[in-house]
C-alpha cells in the first residue's frame, strides 16, 4: 500500500476547533513537522479537511 508524507506548512492559531483536532489526530504539532501514513480513506479524508494547512507527497 501506498504510503503519504503529510508536512504542516501553516500553524492553527486560526483554525476552528474540529480543524485542530484533525491536524493533532494526523500527529502533526510543530510547524514544519512530518508524518508518514498508510494512503487509506480516512487518512485521505482528514486531510481534505485541512488541506489548507499541509503539504501531502507520496512516499515509496
Amino acid at each position: 500500500m501506498a504510503k503519504l508524507k503529510i508536512t504542516l506548512v501553516h500553524g492553527v492559531c486560526g483554525a476552528n476547533p474540529k480543524q485542530r483536532a484533525t491536524v493533532q489526530s494526523l500527529a502533526l504539532r510543530k510547524i514544519g513537522q512530518s508524518t508518514v501514513r498508510e494512503d487509506t480513506k480516512a487518512v485521505r479524508g482528514m486531510i481534505d479537511v485541512v488541506r489548507h494547512l499541509v503539504t501531502v507527497e507520496e512516499v515509496d
